[in-house]
């Protein structure tokens, strides 16, 4: 599936309630499904030794598909397009990794 077929498939599905400016409903989701992945992921190394096991791998496929959805609906909101986030995103990525500045932190490297 492309990501401009999912954006407005997803979108179909998008009912959250009024609170203030729409895009902060889907943006406290984001941040919590975030949560959940962490969450799981923190788990898998407490308590599994790092171990990731099918059911975990299907759990994590799930609460990434909430990240996934809540991202489209954000990016709705905002008027964007998930193909034109990803674009940018890599060439952004790509024009770090010839100046050889893909690691460090800062958004301006």
């Amino acid at each position: 599936m492309k990501f401009s077929e999912y954006q407005t498939k997803s979108r179909r599905t998008a009912g959250y309630p009024a609170i203030g400016h729409p895009v902060i409903y889907p943006t406290l989701g984001l941040v919590n499904e975030a949560g959940e992945v962490a969450g799981k992921i923190k788990k898998v190394f407490r308590d599994r030794d790092g171990q990731i096991s099918a059911e975990t791998r299907e759990a994590l496929k799930a609460e990434l598909g909430d990240v996934l959805w809540y991202i489209a609906q954000v990016a709705t909101e905002l008027d964007l397009s998930l193909d034109e986030i990803a674009e940018y995103n890599i060439a952004k990525l790509y024009d770090r990794l010839e100046r050889g500045k893909i690691r460090g932190d800062g958004d301006n490297r």
